[in-house]
């Protein structure tokens, strides 16, 4: 609830760039507070197939029809959409070939999940079954005017609002994976006796869980540093950015060491930190992969020239 509320809030406010802020506040008032509560679930319809980092090759289309949209199109890895009501979704409603830039043309809606024009279709994965995660198709969905979040052609703008608050949520995320990791990696290190005494005796086995815990603290600072520049409404892209790259990283080394202290049983669902291993891989690569976020820093901190 707290990530749909911290990062879809932040988009909804963008309802008031709409001419007709009264209705905006009304809509707003009606959902946020549900949101909040847990009565009504949002999920965000960003990536497509052939769509992932660059957002501007989407090809979901909201075309203009009378008082409102007509959108058609496929957005995939939707979390939660089996269980949301509404979607934050992000649609062309301008051709990609018609526009000065990429990032212009593209546009927010707030949309119901109308089960007789969004299809939804489960993927298996391999791990972050908690939630489960779908492919979304839109056939002819119709989307009224006042859904539409913001000015027509500012989507992309607005949807930059919401990436910082989402990769200071995950980076958190990614830190409590690994410290749970490495808490059953040390309870086993204590109780498993090896040669007459605890396999945590032994530096081969303590060393490397000392640096992962030390990593996850370090990550922690750096973290906990972008959430405050954050709330505080200081710029903090690179921050945000930075901690997701450390902690997704700290996370997932203290998952795969947790296994390895665990030696053969590490490999059986008894000891749970497979599953850990297999949730914080997922963090390098979502929400932004890890190369993505060396290409943010390496421009837009260090100054060097665009790579892609």
């Amino acid at each position: 609830m707290g990530a749909e509320a911290v990062i879809g809030g932040k988009l909804l406010q963008r309802w008031f760039d709409a001419p007709s802020w009264l209705l905006a506040l009304a809509l707003l008032l009606e959902i946020l507070p549900r949101a909040v509560d847990g009565s009504l679930h949002v999920c965000f319809g960003v990536t497509e197939p052939d769509a992932g980092t660059d957002t501007t090759r989407i090809s979901t289309f909201a075309r203009r029809k009378g008082d409102g949209y007509v959108v058609n199109g496929r957005k995939v890895w939707i979390t939660k959409a089996g269980d949301s009501q509404k979607m934050i979704l992000i649609a062309r409603t301008t051709p990609r070939a018609e526009v000065a830039k990429p990032t212009e043309g593209l546009s927010l809606f707030l949309i119901d999940i109308d089960p007789a024009q969004v299809h939804l279709q489960a993927i298996p994965k391999m791990g972050r079954n908690a939630v489960q995660s779908y492919e979304v198709v839109f056939d002819d969905l119709f989307v009224p005017e006042s859904a539409r979040i913001g000015e027509e052609g500012n989507g992309f703008k607005y949807l930059l609002d919401g990436l910082n608050p989402e990769r200071i949520l995950l980076a958190h995320e990614a830190l409590g994976i690994g410290r749970a990791a490495i808490r059953r990696a040390v309870g086993y290190a204590k109780e498993r006796i090896v040669f007459d005494r605890p396999i945590g005796q032994n530096q081969g086995v303590a060393f490397p869980l000392a640096e992962a815990v030390m990593r996850l603290d370090a990550a922690e600072l750096v973290a906990r540093n972008a959430a405050w520049r954050y709330d505080q409404g200081l710029p903090c892209g690179r921050e945000a950015n930075t901690a997701k790259y450390l902690c997704a990283d700290a996370g997932f080394k203290a998952a795969d060491q947790a296994v390895q202290t665990h030696g053969g049983m590490g490999y059986a669902n008894e000891y749970h930190v497979e599953r850990y291993f297999r949730e914080s891989r997922v963090l390098r690569l979502a929400p932004v992969s890890q190369e993505m976020v060396l290409n943010y820093v390496s421009q837009h901190v260090l100054g060097l020239p665009k790579s892609y």
